[in-house]
């Protein structure tokens, strides 16, 4: 069974989505669903330290829905460090393919933040973002993140 649990941050209110024993989504507006569980509480928990500057990695199970190539390019965002970025040209090299497919990748990412779609850039700038807020809110994580003096 689905469950939401939600958590209000200066970034808005994300909302993180577990099925089973899995998280499955990260978005942003929604309403809390179903029970909280062991799981959920953590994920929540987890966020909390994020925004306070106090969790760099997230240790969580993870099963974000994709195909193959997505899921591989998930795996690429997830291992981009903290305060680190990446531009979609470099990940597409890393992977053997345009680049083009690496940003419909990201913005197809349903666990944002946690497999972080933020730290990846375009060749020219900050790229887009799905995310609520958009390009503002991805801006909003870099800054977070302290991770690009160009951003602040």
């Amino acid at each position: 069974m689905r469950a939401v649990a939600t958590l209000q941050t200066p970034f808005g209110n994300w909302g993180v989505g577990a099925l089973g024993d899995v998280i499955t989504t990260l978005n942003w507006n929604v309403e809390a669903e179903g029970e909280m569980t062991p799981l959920l509480a953590e994920g929540i928990k987890q966020l909390k330290a994020y925004v306070a500057g106090n969790l760099q990695n997230f240790d969580l199970p993870l099963a974000p829905k994709g195909t193959d190539f997505q899921q591989k390019v998930y795996a690429a965002m997830s291992a981009i460090p903290y305060g680190e970025t990446l531009t979609y040209g470099e990940i597409a090299d890393a992977l053997g393919v345009p680049a083009q497919p690496i940003g419909q990748a990201c913005g197809s990412n349903p666990i944002p933040i946690i497999i972080p779609c933020h730290r990846v850039l375009s060749k020219t700038g900050t790229g887009g973002f799905s995310g609520w807020g958009g390009v503002e809110s991805k801006i909003a994580l870099l800054r977070h993140e302290s991770g690009f003096s160009f951003l602040i």
